[in-house]
């Protein structure tokens, strides 16, 4: 039987709040090289659909490993990236935004993805709006478990222009969670991301690394360039594609300093091919052009990518279609 958390006092809030604040206008020193043993742990980034999650775990990391776009579901995997930081490791795990929209085959293996990332960490970081907290919000903060710390984390903070409206709802976050620290930030701006690491070392247990200094993710390029042409497909279709379409790669080889790739693009219905097409087929070219020179930029190499799409209808709320696309 869980316990009610007890109203933290307000001068408690208020201290909170001017202690957060001030660590917003301090000027963030940068990370030194300490001697002492090693740390390492898990840090999950969670939050509802298009919060700032994969920007926030791309500043992290300080490379692009986690695609972003303003349409939902963007992210549909558990993401890895490393950041090693003098004696400290840190493993940023992105996830999808909890689905509660649809409960088709596609966000069921979404909301899986979620659940099993926050039970199997050294820290959550809830991610939400500064001064904004609504019924999505409190569906993913539900599903946090109670033994693990959780930081809430403002984003966005820069977008608030009365700040001193944010001590009563502070109050009111503290009163549905017991959250260990409260951070407000902007993922874009770079002191911001510097100071989370001094914030996040703290609950890191002491063991050794998991990954190389300068591993940056766990997921292979093969992965990333399906991820990259799936992001400008969603940012050069907008919200006239349905979410259910996906990338498949159909060919990775190496030859050189060149990688060809081909790619399927898969969509449930003819007229979303043509959506992806588009008018004379400038749609799709513009589709590869992008994706191509993001990985040309990622992997300072030559790319030949080569696009096709084809329709698979009902895909998305079929159970062994959906994980033979990869989501488990």
């Amino acid at each position: 039987m869980n316990t009610p958390t007890p109203k933290p006092p307000k001068n408690d809030l208020d201290a909170m709040l001017a202690q957060a604040l001030g660590g917003v206008r301090a000027t963030a020193t940068e990370a030194t090289e300490v001697v002492g043993p090693q740390r390492c742990g898990y840090v999950a980034i969670v939050g509802k659909p298009n919060v700032g999650k994969s920007t926030l775990l791309n500043a992290l990391v300080g490379q692009k490993i986690s695609i972003t776009s303003s349409k939902a579901q963007t992210t549909r995997h558990r993401i890895t990236g490393y950041r090693t930081e003098g004696t400290s490791q840190f493993v940023f795990v992105d996830t999808p935004g909890f689905q509660t929209r649809h409960g088709n085959a596609l966000n069921r293996a979404l909301n899986k993805t979620v659940l099993g990332a926050v039970n199997d960490v050294d820290l959550i970081v809830f991610v939400v709006e500064a001064g904004q907290f609504n019924a999505a919000d409190a569906k993913v903060l539900s599903l946090l478990p109670t033994n693990v710390p959780v930081i809430l984390l403002a984003n966005k903070f820069d977008l608030v222009h009365r700040r001193g409206e944010l001590a009563p709802w502070l109050q009111s976050m503290q009163e549905r969670h017991p959250f260990a620290e409260f951070v407000p930030m902007s993922a874009k701006n770079s002191k911001d991301i510097q100071r989370l690491f001094a914030i996040f070392e703290k609950y890191l247990p002491e063991q050794p690394w998991m990954a190389a200094p300068d591993d940056l993710t766990d997921r292979s390029e093969r992965f990333m360039a399906s991820e990259m042409v799936r992001e400008k497909l969603f940012r050069l279709t907008g919200d006239e594609l349905p979410y259910t379409s996906t990338v498949v790669i159909d060919k990775f080889e190496e030859e050189g300093r060149m990688k060809r790739i081909a790619a399927t693009i898969v969509v449930e219905r003819e007229g979303h091919k043509g959506m992806v097409i588009g008018d004379k087929g400038e749609k799709l070219k513009r589709i590869g052009t992008e994706a191509r020179q993001e990985l040309e930029k990622l992997w300072d190499c030559k790319v030949f990518l080569e696009l096709w799409v084809k329709v698979r209808s009902g895909w998305a709320d079929d159970d062994a279609r959906v994980r033979s696309f990869g989501y488990e």
